[in-house]
């Protein structure tokens, strides 16, 4: 899918491939280094490696129920949002949702352009229509993303992620029927 984003630039949103490997490394790393919330901090984050991003990729590629989408501007990927079920008969209607965008192309309407591919993908996977996701509470704008997108809160583990050292945020559980 091809959009234009306001600065002119052109964005294009389309399921990753293995050749991606090293750029949604790239990315993720240097999301890693923008922002407190994400699930590895910079230096795990700069522990990953290629190979393991290939396979990463491959999981996806290789099963019908996953999804990973890259958004890519002037051939760099600048985000990326995946869907993962677990495969197991008794969850194969429920996929867990993940997204990031670099903090440069934030507030550009790329989440909202990531989020809307992703539910036209999970309306067609009939067997797929619980759409899960974690933020951490202090991530106002992605909760409100969510919210804008139908995914309601079902809980909150308090205290579940250590935004800096000392500081502690709740876990927000949200979902959405599809």
């Amino acid at each position: 899918m091809r959009h234009f984003l306001s600065n002119g630039e052109e964005l294009i949103i389309r399921p990753a491939r293995l050749k991606d490997a090293a750029g949604l490394l790239a990315n993720y790393q240097r999301m890693t280094a923008e922002t407190d919330f994400l699930l590895f901090n910079h230096n795990e984050a700069l522990e990953l490696d290629v190979e393991g991003e290939e396979a990463f990729i491959k999981s996806h590629i290789d099963k019908p129920r996953q999804l990973l989408l890259v958004a890519e501007v002037k051939g760099q990927i600048i985000g990326a949002i995946n869907v993962d079920n677990t495969g197991h008969d008794k969850r194969t209607h429920i996929g867990e949702m993940g997204i990031g965008v670099a903090k440069a192309y934030q507030n550009m309407g790329i989440g909202r352009r990531l989020m809307t591919a992703m539910l036209r993908w999970v309306e067609e996977h009939d067997d797929l229509w619980l759409i899960t996701l974690q933020v951490a509470s202090a991530n106002e704008k992605a909760i409100q993303l969510y919210r804008n997108f139908g995914f309601v809160e079902a809980g909150r583990i308090p205290d579940a992620i250590e935004i800096t050292p000392g500081v502690f945020s709740d876990i927000v559980m949200m979902y959405k029927k599809v």
